[in-house]
């Protein structure tokens, strides 16, 4: 996670990698990612119709592989969409570069090379106390902003650095772990697993203003942070309730610091308590080739699945144009310049948040270009990818829950985004 300079852009080991796999492997990803969506949906029957003994008796593949009918289906329907697309076979609406192309040839292989290596060094993060000292040494902070624990922040970084879904990762396994109550694992999940650096580069330089990155990138902090600040604190979120996936551990704790200790020593003991508790090498390895399994067959069918179904809609259909309706009064009060144009690109978003920036380079505006943007980096929940992501992992978020706080975020930043507009235009 520490942050380096490599081919005159900052990013992180991890992202490198990443980018590494992505170039070697480039025109075989498509067919490894459809293998990894077909092995695990003939798991998944071979689990729930033979249940053998051996995979019945392991905590980690039964729940990986028995999951409940709703998942099971999306397991099959990710399946028939991977093979259509990779041969294209079918309606071309469900192959085609714009919907079920875009997630098999660009994003899947992308998840394929994050999670190989964020699965891999995730005990590292986990593991060896770092959580456990930021925990304690931030969550003065991040209590009384956001209602979280401070080891939140981390997940936060993580996101900004590299992507989002390693965010999203990390907080599921903590919440997982017992670390994270179920409201604070949706809150993290939805508000702070943020678009990264690097791809919020590429969607500036979608409408032309990559010139304008700096300004552009502080708009997007600027109402991220009071969006986070605001989201905990109304429904759905707020009404999650403040229970945990298995009882926390009885010997952490980041909120009270024992007396004799500071704040800084009190974390050093906890993190070391933690790092203490590892068994070697083969325990590390183990866990990390658990993680990438867990990411690999747990999320890219749901991924395939839902993303393509949301871009067929999206790109086919006039349903989120006419979802967009509704904001055009909204847009013209903020006296945004071809309201209507910026009106389809809002509710589009929750499909991808590609879609706007794509579908914004038509607008003749800068400055509605600029907003168009903006809002799409600071809504943060969309299908193809974070939301998909965080439906398939087991923290305590519905598609309705996400799609009510794709608006609230939506209905939060774009105000505060036309006011940052009107200063820089």
């Amino acid at each position: 996670m520490i942050p380096i300079s490599y081919e005159d852009e900052i990013t992180i080991p991890i992202a490198i990698l990443s980018g590494w796999v992505q170039d070697e492997l480039a025109s075989y990803l498509p067919d490894i990612m459809t293998g990894i969506i077909l092995i695990t949906l003939l798991a998944t029957i071979v689990m729930k119709t033979v249940r053998p003994q051996r995979l019945n008796r392991s905590p980690f593949f039964k729940a990986l592989l028995d999951v409940p009918p709703v998942w099971f289906a999306a397991r099959i329907l990710g399946a028939v969409f991977a093979v259509l697309v990779l041969f294209q076979w079918g309606p071309e609406a469900i192959w085609s570069e714009d919907t079920g192309g875009l997630l098999l040839n660009d994003l899947l292989p992308v998840l394929f090379s994050v999670f190989l290596f964020a699965g891999m060094f995730l005990p590292l993060l986990l593991n060896f106390g770092l959580l456990e000292l930021f925990g304690t040494l931030l969550t003065k902070i991040m209590r009384p902003l956001f209602k979280l624990p401070g080891r939140s922040s981390i997940d936060c970084i993580a996101s900004w650095l590299g992507d989002g879904t390693i965010g999203v990762l990390l907080t599921s396994k903590q919440y997982e772990e017992g670390y994270y109550t179920k409201r604070e694992a949706a809150v993290i999940g939805t508000t702070f697993s943020v678009v990264s650096i690097t791809f919020s580069l590429v969607v500036i330089s979608q409408v032309g203003l990559s010139h304008m990155f700096v300004p552009f990138y502080l708009t997007v902090t600027a109402a991220g942070l009071i969006a986070a600040f605001i989201t905990p604190r109304i429904p759905p979120l707020s009404r999650k309730p403040d229970t945990y996936f298995i009882e926390k551990s009885k010997n952490y704790s980041e909120d009270h610091i024992p007396q004799g200790f500071t704040v800084w020593s009190w974390g050093m003991k906890q993190a070391l308590n933690k790092a203490g508790e590892q068994r070697g090498l083969l325990d590390f390895i183990r866990s990390g080739l658990k993680n990438i399994l867990d990411m690999w067959m747990g999320v890219a069918p749901i991924v395939m699945a839902l993303g393509t179904l949301a871009l067929v809609i999206a790109e086919y259909t006039p349903f989120f144009q006419w979802l967009g309706l509704p904001f055009i009064p909204l847009l013209e009060l903020l006296q945004i310049p071809e309201a209507k144009a910026a009106s389809e690109t809002l509710v589009v978003g929750f499909a991808d948040m590609f879609l706007p920036s794509v579908i914004g380079t038509s607008i003749e505006s800068e400055m509605t270009r600029f907003i168009v943007a903006c809002v799409s980096v600071t809504q943060l929940i969309y299908i193809s990818e974070v939301g998909g992501l965080l439906l398939g992992s087991k923290i305590p978020v519905t598609f309705l829950d996400l799609f009510i706080i794709f608006l609230q975020r939506t209905l939060i930043t774009l105000p505060i985004i036309t006011v940052a507009a009107y200063f820089i235009f």
